[in-house]
């Protein structure tokens, strides 16, 4: 556990695949700790968080999910447990939360999805598996308290910041910005298309960095790597990135349909494995969709499965 500025405190829990850890952090609230995520549920997350806590001190007041991905909400309802807090996430985190983690059948909408995007069967099988690697290892708590963007949770204010995920949720209060996977120093956030998602995740991700750069918070403190001190000088790095990666998007389309699978090998290269190419994928998608929001592309189905051009 370490101690940053204002009496907050930061647990950095391991995870089993890349980049290795998250951080956690504990907000020093009127009635106790405000703990915002939870790392995975693995077997021994209680008991992992019952010594952070203990070696913190003080009663834990409120749990706070940033956002339904494993890293963050996986050990909630343990959490919830050990300490009897109220669990807090947003009310379109938790409903896709809901709707990944508490449905047996989003396996098979994963494989649907991949094929429609002309991913080959033996490779969705690869790509749909390694999605399932966390599943047993995610505990969120069901029927949380729902918070919206703009509300306060003891004084930190609720900051919309979709794009990696639709319904994460930052914090931020005297210039601190907690800011989850919204914006990471060494490594730039995935921010990708998949089934129910919003339709234009990278477009919603360029609008809540221009967001952060207008709160021009101090610091931030990230989901992953050391926080960030000038956060804003980050934001326009990511900006910057994303409009990059949109150029060779477009410049790997032409008049011959491509599928988003196809693509992604010209942005990302071939030499990725299975985890890495659904990410890609996904990410491929999210860049192809912005260029169809901004009319350099098009996009068609094409016998079953969804391919694009270029339209300059």
């Amino acid at each position: 556990m370490d101690e940053l500025e204002g009496g907050i405190r930061r647990v950095t829990l391991p995870l089993p695949t890349r980049p290795g850890h998250v951080h956690a952090y504990l907000l020093p609230g009127e009635d106790g700790w405000i703990v915002v995520d939870t790392g995975v549920g693995q077997p021994d997350a209680k008991e992992r968080w019952a010594a952070e806590l203990a070696e913190a001190g003080g009663r834990v007041a409120a749990i706070f999910v940033t956002h339904f991905h494993p890293d963050h909400v996986g050990a909630a309802a343990d959490l919830h447990e050990l300490t009897g807090a109220p669990v807090h996430q947003g009310v379109l985190d938790y409903a896709q939360c809901e709707l990944v983690w508490g449905n047996p059948a989003w396996s098979e909408r994963l494989l649907d999805w991949f094929r429609l995007h002309g991913a080959p069967d033996d490779v969705t099988a690869e790509l749909v598996g390694q999605s399932s690697l966390y599943r047993p290892f995610i505990r969120y708590q069901r029927d949380p308290v729902l918070m919206e963007p703009g509300e306060r949770l003891d004084g930190w204010e609720l900051v919309a910041a979709p794009g990696h995920a639709d319904g994460q949720l930052c914090l931020v209060k005297d210039g601190v910005l907690v800011a989850a996977d919204h914006v990471l120093g060494r490594i730039t956030p995935t921010v990708g298309l998949w089934p129910a998602s919003r339709p234009d995740p990278l477009g919603d991700y360029l609008e809540a960095l221009e967001r952060t750069i207008e709160l021009s918070p101090r610091v931030a403190l990230p989901g992953h790597g050391d926080p960030l001190e000038d956060p804003t000088v980050r934001a326009r790095e990511l900006q910057e990135h994303h409009r990059l990666r949109l150029e060779e998007a477009v410049a790997a389309l032409d008049d011959v349909p491509r599928s988003g699978y196809e693509v992604s090998f010209a942005l990302f290269g071939d030499e990725l494995k299975p985890a890495g190419r659904r990410f890609a994928i996904a990410e491929t998608l999210s860049h192809l969709e912005r260029l169809v929001h901004e009319g350099a592309a098009a996009r068609a189905d094409t016998g079953g499965t969804v391919a694009y051009t270029a339209t300059r």
